[in-house]
């Protein structure tokens, strides 16, 4: 391969990628999460919570494409099966939640974590002049913020 040569140090596309990564595991583990609430939901709220969960999980199925796809274009290897995703993540699998509030309060604690890992990576990309990670942080932020404010707002 070609070496890459983008204005971005050769170490700091490696530890950004690597934080992209994580990204790409906790965005992953909480579509996983996502998907199988939208299944598995009962009760008086199963319609609205059916569709709300379809909507949240097909917007992390695209996160990962152009998450993986960044990391690729810094050079690296995006991670691609359980068992990395689950070696880095913090949210925690779907073990048989059929209690459609502890649900919510789940994929909120989920969307939070992603929250939080996102921005720990945006000092890396700042030094590193890294515009185009800094632009996919502020989007999935923004994304996450705005479904953790939903899911919260069904907790109210």
């Amino acid at each position: 391969m070609n070496s890459i040569n983008i204005g971005i140090d050769s170490q700091d596309r490696q530890d950004i990628a690597a934080g992209l990564n994580q990204l790409l595991a906790d965005s992953y583990s909480l579509y996983l999460k996502t998907h199988s609430f939208h299944w598995n939901v009962t009760g008086p709220m199963f319609n609205t919570l059916h569709l709300m969960f379809e909507t949240q999980y097909t917007e992390l199925a695209l996160a990962v494409d152009v998450i993986a796809e960044r990391v690729r274009a810094l050079g690296e290897r995006a991670l691609g099966s359980y068992s990395a995703y689950a070696k880095r993540t913090e949210i925690s699998e779907d073990n048989g939640v059929t209690d459609a509030n502890e649900m919510l309060k789940q994929l909120l604690e989920g969307q939070e974590i992603v929250i939080r890992n996102a921005r720990k990576l945006y000092p890396l990309v700042e030094k590193a002049n890294d515009e185009a990670t800094a632009d996919l942080l502020t989007q999935r932020i923004q994304q996450h913020e705005k479904t953790a404010w939903m899911l919260r707002s069904m907790l109210a």
